[in-house]
């Protein structure tokens, strides 16, 4: 038996609307409920947060300049701090396919807000006398520079707490397999052939310098989403609003999140287009690729076991088939790589909202808001889970390295400044179809001394690492 949902009724400029008694919520958010019943997807939870600091700031300086009363900023700014610190989440219940603007969700937090400040003032379960989520909550604001500056304190504060440790964690695994494996040598590939010798630890180099760039890039995203697309109200102008509003907010936001946010150069621009969330998402699209790369390398690399590359050795923590007794797959990675391809999808819809962009306002933010966030938290998830649960155990197959280099054909290549191109492609050919190697088969094609092919043909000093003996 369901059991029965009591109900009040509240009004907004529309009409009365029925609400259950326990929501904090008022009209404006409830008709949002009726409205978009799409997805079942809420609003990412950060930018409610975000809201909650920018309302909080907002009442702080109205309070300072004497907008509002002493008593009623205080319990605005408390409601806020509540809001901020996730103590209400369950409040805020809407589809992220909603108003292009956000303003469904930004009257949301308006109206809980609202109440909640209502009730530490003792004035019972109302969400407008006396604090108003419009005049009072909402003063100098609208949803249009809130919205998208909630987008940037959520992005920034995601990407400094989460993904940046996640990636950085993954490239401090990537070093240490870098020196570990500095002197085993192995075959390189390129277009899926063999090509010269490497060492696997000049490969995992390459891997690290990806995930180093990739964090060098989220700190130009950050500086760019630094830049808060607050002040400009509804149309970019500033109306209803004190002018030392912005400035003041961010100094105090900054305060409490330890960020470096600042003023806008150009409200116009800030409120009519999101060009700085296409940058900046830019910076996780780069990421998702270079995990890519990273992650399917390591599959071939560690394909097999037997019938395979098998150059290395990745940890086996799962079953891998439902009928074939002793497999296992890689499958922490195929999970990386899952991850990326949504990712990558994601910034595809992120892109094309941008293009939702019309005359002094973007229509399309919610979208923007969910796929750029929801990457930044996959992205960080599935590299910690990655580095934790595939990178750490890696080993190399020392072995199966060596005697694999020892019949690259490619080992030819470094007689071709002494012997010519032509005869080393000879050798290689030559080598290629009898099943010999190289030295073998240089022995019998050249004129040069054992002492000088051994030089020569050492895979190690083909790579341009010191060889100081076997790994």
């Amino acid at each position: 038996m369901v059991a029965a949902v009591n109900y009040r009724i509240e009004s907004d400029a529309m009409g009365e609307m029925r609400i259950p008694t326990e929501a904090l919520w008022g009209a404006q958010t409830q008709r949002a409920i009726l409205n978009f019943p799409i997805s079942g997807i809420r609003i990412p939870v950060g930018v409610i947060h975000a809201l909650g600091w920018i309302k909080w700031a907002y009442g702080t300086v109205h309070g300072m300049v004497g907008e509002i009363d002493e008593a009623i900023g205080s319990a605005v700014c408390r409601a806020a701090l509540d809001v901020a610190c996730g103590e209400l989440d369950d409040h805020f219940p809407l589809d992220v396919f909603q108003t292009g603007s956000g303003t469904s969700t930004n009257m949301n937090v308006n109206e809980v807000i609202a109440k909640r400040a209502n009730d530490y003032l003792g004035s019972g379960h109302a969400t407008r006398p006396p604090i108003h989520p419009n005049d009072v909550v909402n003063r100098g604001q609208s949803s249009n520079d809130a919205f998208p500056a909630a987008i940037h304190i959520a992005a920034v504060c995601a990407i400094r707490d989460h993904l940046c440790p996640a990636l950085e964690g993954m490239l401090a695994e990537l070093n240490r397999k870098q020196d570990q494996f500095r002197k085993v040598v192995k075959s390189g590939r390129t277009h899926l052939q063999d090509a010269a010798p490497v060492t696997l630890g000049q490969v995992f180099s390459g891997y690290a310098t990806q995930i180093e760039k990739g964090l060098k890039r989220l700190d130009r995203a950050i500086d760019v989403l630094n830049e808060l697309p607050l002040g400009g109200t509804a149309v970019g102008t500033g109306l209803n609003r004190h002018p030392d509003l912005p400035g003041r907010a961010i100094e105090l936001i900054n305060s409490r999140l330890h960020t470096q946010f600042r003023e806008t150069e150009n409200t116009m621009e800030a409120n009519a287009s999101r060009d700085s969330l296409v940058e900046a998402a830019g910076a996780l699209r780069t990421i998702a690729v270079s995990l890519v790369k990273i992650g399917d390398d390591i599959r071939w690399l560690a394909s097999g076991p037997r019938d395979g590359l098998g150059e290395i050795r990745i940890p086996a923590v799962q079953p891998g088939s439902s009928i074939m007794p002793g497999k296992t797959n890689p499958v922490i990675l195929e999970s990386l790589l899952m991850v990326c391809t949504h990712v990558l999808a994601g910034d595809l819809a992120l892109v094309m909202s941008g293009l939702g962009s019309r005359f002094e306002l973007n229509m399309m933010m919610p979208l923007m808001a969910h796929h750029f966030l929801q990457s930044i938290t996959l992205l960080a998830t599935a590299i910690k889970n990655t580095t934790d649960r595939c990178l750490v155990g890696i080993e190399a197959d020392t072995a199966r390295c060596r005697t694999g280099v020892s019949r690259n054909l490619t080992l030819a290549t470094a007689l071709a400044p002494v012997i010519g191109y032509d005869r080393a492609t000879r050798i290689s050919k030559k080598a290629y179809e009898t099943g010999l190697s190289i030295r073998e088969i240089a022995e019998q094609e050249t004129d040069l001394a054992p002492a000088e092919l051994d030089r020569l043909l050492d895979p190690m000093n083909m790579t341009g690492v010191p060889w100081e003996g076997s790994p």
